[in-house]
C-alpha cells in the first residue's frame, strides 16, 4: 500500500480544519435543538407566522427573479455589447454587499426620500415596512444567485444548436423558450432553488428596509433574532428548521446541476 505523501497529509488536515470551521456550527444547531423544544417552538403563532412570511416572501421573490432574470441572463450570455462586463458586475454585486449597505441602498432607492421614492409617493405607494419591502429586499439580495447560475447555464450551451433552430425558421423567442430553456433547465432550476434558499435566510437588508413588524415583515430570521435574548431554545429550534430546509434545497440544487450536465452531454 502506497504511503501518503506529506502534501496529502497537509490536504487532509486542511479538510479537517475546514469541516470543523464550517460544519461544526451547523451540527451544533441540529444536536442542541431538542425535539421537545422544536415542537414547542413550531407550535407558537409567532413561529408559524414568521415561517409563513419567509416562505411567502421567498416564493414571490423567486417568481419575480426567474421571470425577469432568466431572459436577462440569456441576453447577457448570448450577446456581446459594450459595457456588458460592467453590467454583469453590477448585477452580481448584491451578492457581496454587506447587509447594512444593501438595506441603505434600498432605502436610498425606494424610501420616502429616495431616488424613486417621489414617484412612488405620487402614485400613493409606500414600500418601506411592508410585505412588498420584504419581497424587494429578498429579490435584491438573492436574485443574483439565479442570474449568475442562469448566465452560466446559457453560456454553456452549444451555439450551433441555437443557430440550427434559427436556420430552421424559429423566431428568437422560440429559440429561447423551446431550445435554450429546456437545455439549460438544470442550471435554471438550480439557480431558482439557490435563490429561494438565500432568500429564506436573508436578515440585514430586510431588517433595514422592511423592519421587524410582527405578522407583517418579521420573517423567520428576524424572529430568531427577536428571540435570541429571551428564548434561546426557541431561537435554536427555529434555526434548526431553517438549517434543515436549506440543506434540502442545496442538495436539490446539486442534483439539478448534475442532471443538467448529463442532459447537455447526451445532447
Amino acid at each position: 500500500m502506497r504511503r501518503p505523501t506529506v502534501f496529502a497529509v497537509l490536504c487532509g488536515l486542511a479538510l479537517l480544519v475546514v469541516l470543523l470551521l464550517l460544519a461544526l456550527p451547523i451540527v451544533a444547531i441540529l444536536t442542541d435543538a431538542r425535539p421537545s423544544a422544536l415542537g414547542a417552538s413550531l407550535r407558537t403563532s409567532e413561529s408559524l407566522t414568521a415561517l409563513g412570511l419567509s416562505f411567502a416572501g421567498a416564493g414571490v421573490a423567486v417568481v419575480l427573479v426567474v421571470a425577469l432574470g432568466t431572459p436577462a441572463a440569456y441576453l447577457l450570455a448570448t450577446t456581446r455589447f459594450p459595457g456588458r462586463t460592467v453590467m454583469i458586475t453590477l448585477l452580481e454585486l448584491p451578492m457581496v454587499l454587506p447587509p447594512a449597505v444593501a438595506g441603505i441602498g434600498l432605502l436610498a432607492a425606494f424610501g420616502p426620500q429616495g431616488l424613486f421614492g417621489g414617484a412612488l409617493a405620487d402614485a400613493g405607494i409606500s414600500l418601506p415596512f411592508t410585505f412588498a419591502a420584504v419581497v424587494i429586499a429578498l429579490a435584491f439580495v438573492a436574485g443574483p444567485f439565479h442570474l449568475r447560475q442562469a448566465h452560466s447555464a446559457f453560456a454553456a450551451l452549444d451555439p450551433a444548436l441555437l443557430d440550427a433552430a434559427r436556420t430552421s425558421g424559429a423566431r428568437e423567442s422560440g429559440v429561447f423558450l423551446r431550445v435554450a430553456v429546456p437545455l439549460a433547465a438544470g442550471g435554471l432550476g438550480a439557480g431558482a432553488t439557490l435563490t429561494f434558499a438565500r432568500a429564506l435566510g436573508e436578515f440585514g437588508a430586510t431588517l433595514m428596509f422592511a423592519g421587524s413588524l410582527a405578522a407583517v415583515t418579521r420573517t423567520a430570521s428576524l424572529e430568531i433574532y427577536a428571540r435570541f435574548g429571551t428564548d434561546f431554545p426557541g431561537a435554536l429550534a427555529l434555526s434548526a428548521v431553517l438549517v434543515a430546509v436549506s440543506a434540502a434545497l442545496l442538495l436539490a440544487a446539486r442534483l439539478m446541476l448534475g442532471r443538467g450536465e448529463d442532459r447537455r452531454a447526451a445532447g
